[in-house]
């Protein structure tokens, strides 16, 4: 468990963009492959549409046009970010994909690393990115959460085929003297059930020379308990918040905008539900995008900054949770001009 103690410095959210592909593939059109029906995906996870990058597309581009719309509505010259970190799972080079945003941005003064914790990466990313701000080591940042499940996905497998998209999402954080953006924030992980939802390597050794063989570099589609990883959420997600907000002596009456990892409605609805969160209150976009991962909270805030939801000095309640498995939750002001 890592949790937060007193900052040197506060951090402020000042920016956020998002990018998405351009192909969208419908619960209706995914009937055509496997067997199921737009009603009996929607009643049991809320997701309508995903979206799915194509031939002419890339993650690292829709990663690039993600953190360029934060670094614009932050209004900030590229030269002056210091820290650059993606958080996916889905990299297009396992060496890491980010040091190629950095070069697309022309942020050429940054240092930039991938992170990788699946679906509550980004919120993994944003608390690292955290402290190196409030350190005082670097004043600038851009988080990224961006993955293409699309090419992880057994698209034959109807259990879970239905819930996965291509995303990606980004805010920019800067150092500040005064108050602070970031009140507080708990992680934490637990590999003893890692294999409720897991992406693994194959175990395909190929004949090397004689008397020595190499395993071939290649993974499984991802599987996934889908019952378990639906309670573990709807138990742990709840204790995690309600900690943090007893911390901080802030009541759930007092929450904005309840900003959960973009998984299942349901799972939306029930930890709304535990800390009287009315549903007006509570973001949700995966009708539209299904769980894109490492996006979905920077993709939702996002769209809700740019609605004009989302105010500046509203506090957010957020949380992260998924693969690892891994949890974590945030409470947090929003800055950003809108």
């Amino acid at each position: 468990m890592i949790s937060n103690s007193q900052c040197d410095r506060g951090i402020s959210f000042v920016g956020c963009g998002s990018a998405t592909p351009q192909k969208i593939i419908t619960n209706d059109q995914l009937s055509q492959r496997v067997d199921t029906n737009d009603e009996w995906i929607q009643s049991r996870t809320g997701i309508g549409e995903r979206r799915v990058i194509s031939e002419n597309e890339s993650l690292i581009d829709l990663a690039t046009h993600a953190a360029l719309n934060a670094v614009k509505m932050a209004n900030w010259d590229v030269k002056t970010i210091d820290l650059i970190i993606l958080a996916t799972s889905t990299p297009e080079d396992l060496f890491g994909s980010s040091p190629k945003i950095q070069s697309n941005l022309g942020a050429s003064n940054a240092v930039a690393f991938d992170l990788t914790a699946a679906c509550s990466g980004f919120l993994f990313a944003l608390i690292t990115a955290s402290q190196y701000l409030a350190s005082g080591s670097m004043k600038r940042a851009v988080v990224i959460g961006a993955d293409q499940l699309s090419k992880w996905v057994d698209w034959d497998d109807r259990k879970t085929c239905v819930l996965f998209g291509d995303g990606a999402g980004a805010v920019a954080v800067e150092a500040v003297n005064d108050e602070t953006g970031l009140i507080g924030y708990d992680l934490k992980s637990d590999g003893s059930k890692g294999d409720c939802l897991n992406l693994s390597q194959s175990n395909n050794f190929l004949d090397l020379i004689p008397g020595a063989s190499y395993q071939k570099g290649e993974y499984f589609p991802i599987k996934m308990q889908g019952k378990e990883v639906y309670k573990f959420a709807v138990r742990e997600v709840p204790i995690i918040l309600g900690e943090i907000l007893d911390k901080y002596q802030i009541k759930s009456d007092k929450i904005d905008w309840l900003l959960l990892h973009q998984a299942n409605q349901r799972i939306l609805d029930a930890v709304a539900s535990r800390f009287s969160i009315p549903s007006e209150k509570v973001l949700s976009n995966l009708k539209f995008y299904g769980n894109t991962s490492a996006a979905t909270i920077p993709l939702m805030l996002d769209e809700a900054v740019r609605d004009q939801r989302i105010k500046s000095g509203d506090l957010i309640a957020c949380s992260g949770f998924g693969a690892g498995l891994s949890w974590g939750a945030a409470l947090f002001y929003w800055h950003g001009p809108y």
